[in-house]
């Protein structure tokens, strides 16, 4: 069995008398679709911040790629290929969707120097960049500005944007969040077209997408993960069935 790509030991944070993370263990390995998933407030988004470098864990640690990067902000990461979508989109209105991704291919430049110059005009960050829409589908909406996208090819384009980054490992926070229904099946069959390319790590609270996408699932609850393994498995674990899927398991 392959080595996994990301793990968390141990991994604590609190506000003040507040657990929000309490001792999470987890692993990620090349390829794997693994779901985060949870009731609101369990500690979900907190915990991608730290995997992502956003926050600071008050104790444990983060190996990515075999090395310990819990010291290391959320640019350092993303620069060691850990990508990340957020449950808000974040892509820039007034730029299309082609210079959107071509900036995230420009953050990735080793040197600093790069930044400065111009995305829109670059071939060396435009070819990456159409190649990463293409992936997603969004080649023939290139030159569209993302704030005309459609919400669902919002989403889309943050995951090109991500792609850009030649991630090793993605972080998905709610992709679906707010994306109706036929789009939200495009977004799954996306998503599943890229399991087996990409490590991806899946907050979600679409059920039926969570059990058709992954490959393994972690139950959050109050910070700590009460059942992790397969779909069918834990869909079926009782304590699983109590807290958090109801009649819905």
């Amino acid at each position: 069995m392959s080595e996994p790509v990301l793990v968390l030991d141990g991994l604590r944070k609190a506000f003040g008398a507040l657990k929000v993370t309490d001792g999470v263990d987890l692993a990620l390995r090349p390829g794997e679709l693994h779901a985060l998933i949870g009731p609101n407030g369990a500690g979900k988004t907190t915990l991608v911040h730290q995997i992502s470098g956003m926050l600071k864990p008050d104790a444990g640690t983060i190996r990515f790629r075999g090395q310990d990067v819990t010291g290391l902000d959320a640019k350092a990461r993303a620069r060691r290929g850990l990508a990340r979508t957020f449950q808000i989109t974040s892509t820039i209105a007034s730029l299309s969707a082609l210079e959107n991704v071509a900036l995230g291919v420009q953050a990735r430049a080793a040197h600093p120097l790069a930044l400065f110059r111009d995305a829109a005009s670059d071939e060396s960050l435009n070819r990456p960049a159409r190649e990463a829409l293409a992936a997603v589908g969004l080649a023939d909406r290139a030159h569209i500005a993302a704030g005309s996208l459609s919400h669902g090819e919002k989403r889309a384009l943050e995951l090109a944007m991500a792609l850009a980054l030649e991630p090793a490992a993605i972080l998905l926070d709610e992709p679906l969040a707010g994306v109706g229904k036929e789009e939200g099946e495009r977004l799954i069959a996306l998503l599943a077209s890229l399991k087996g390319r990409y490590a991806m790590l899946l907050v979600e609270h679409d059920m039926e997408a969570v059990f058709a996408l992954a490959d393994s699932v972690s139950v959050l609850v109050y910070g700590r993960v009460i059942a992790s393994g397969a779909p069918a498995a834990v869909r079926a674990d009782p304590a699983v069935r109590e807290a958090y899927l109801g009649e819905e398991g």
